[in-house]
């Protein structure tokens, strides 16, 4: 059964609107993406034509719209909410209507940290007494304490993107190329139940030592290590994100020695996760154990990242982060070691921290896989 998490709960808005007025804030300005998502459902294309909800910490909510988009806000789970929708027309200014609507004197409001520049400076002109300030710090303190449901979502994720890597012998052998397999393995990601392909990353060989390589018309040769980290969206808009590691036949003895190391370190910090470890402490786990290797210099990235209706999110398991990981927080643990000219491994889970502890939602086995080469 699929889980639609992104329907919002009745209070989100008026959770965030209690948030707000605890931050300082005045209201709450969120235009499309993946705060509006959360709040309200809505999936709203980002245009250069203002949609935007209104949450004042005193007064209603409203979402603003151009009048062309109304029918779609009306068809999204805005049409079950008790929210005014307030269409613009085409000769209207949208900013300057929806200041008129907010309670007079605001001396600070919170924007979306993914707003677009134009739209920022728009809402400067229009509240030119109103101090701008992120509001990340108040939604994603929301958005990454997962509820029940929103685990589901991602355990839905997880499952659909552990079938992609079950079977990846059918796609990866020597003599394709990245591209090729790409291609394959962007399909079987949709053939899964998965809505939207986020990113595909097959890196061979030498490849494989940069964490964020595109796949390239490079041939894939017998004995190559390959990076594969693969993502996308399900139709709740919550995300997947797992990074296995393969060779085509058998791996140079340096490799396998590499990914030893490797494994342990991801192992111990995923038996690690529980409430109360900060992100740094979580993140030194496996970056003391892999250091300790000789492999420290080789470790160039943070351990990991939240997920939930982004691919990245609040937490960041990282080191400077004193942030105790509370229950409901969802992250991924993606330690690696690359070489630079040679090859790199990484292995990725996505986690949720429990009451008692972690819960690994990806399942598939974190060994190297060897494929017929």
């Amino acid at each position: 059964m699929a889980h639609d998490a992104s329907l919002p709960s009745a209070d989100r808005i008026a959770r965030a609107q209690t948030a707000a007025r605890a931050a300082g804030l005045d209201a709450l300005l969120v235009t499309p993406g993946a705060d509006l998502r959360y709040l309200t459902g809505y999936e709203a294309l980002p245009l250069e034509r203002l949609t935007c909800l209104a949450v004042p910490t005193e007064g209603e909510p409203f979402l603003v719209v151009p009048l062309l988009e109304k029918p779609a806000a009306e068809a999204s789970p805005v049409g079950a909410l008790d929210l005014e929708i307030v269409p613009w027309r085409e000769t209207e200014d949208p900013y300057a209507l929806l200041a008129s609507r907010l309670p007079r004197g605001l001396a600070r409001v919170g924007l979306d940290n993914h707003m677009y520049a134009e739209k920022v400076l728009a809402f400067h002109t229009a509240l030119p007494g109103a101090e701008q300030a992120l509001a990340g710090g108040v939604l994603g303190a929301l958005r990454m304490r997962k509820t029940a449901d929103e685990v589901a979502a991602l355990l839905e994720a997880a499952e659909a993107i552990d079938k992609v890597h079950s079977a990846m012998e059918e796609w990866l052998r020597p003599g394709r190329t990245e591209a090729e397999v790409g291609r394959d393995i962007a399909d079987a990601i949709i053939a899964s139940g998965h809505a939207r392909v986020d990113f595909v990353i097959v890196a061979s060989g030498p490849n494989g030592a940069s964490p964020h390589a595109e796949v390239s018309d490079r041939v894939i040769q017998a004995g190559d290590p390959v990076v594969v980290d693969i993502g996308g969206t399900m139709p709740s808009g919550y995300c997947s994100d797992s990074t296995r590691n393969y060779c085509v036949g058998r791996p140079p003895a340096r490799y396998e020695a590499l990914y030893e190391v490797l494994l342990h370190a991801q192992k111990e910090q995923c038996d690690a996760v529980a409430p109360g470890i900060t992100a740094e402490q979580l993140d030194a786990v496996g970056r003391d154990l892999i250091a300790k290797a000789g492999y420290g210099e080789y470790f160039i990235h943070r351990t990991g990242h939240g997920i939930g209706l982004e691919t990245h999110e609040e937490p960041y398991i990282v080191s400077g982060s004193a942030r105790p990981l509370e229950p409901g927080m969802a992250f991924s643990i993606e330690p690696g070691i690359y070489l630079p000219g040679e090859f790199g491994a990484r292995i990725e889970d996505i986690a949720v921290c429990t009451e008692t502890g972690g819960e690994r939602l990806n399942l598939t086995s974190r060994e190297l896989r060897i494929l017929a080469g």
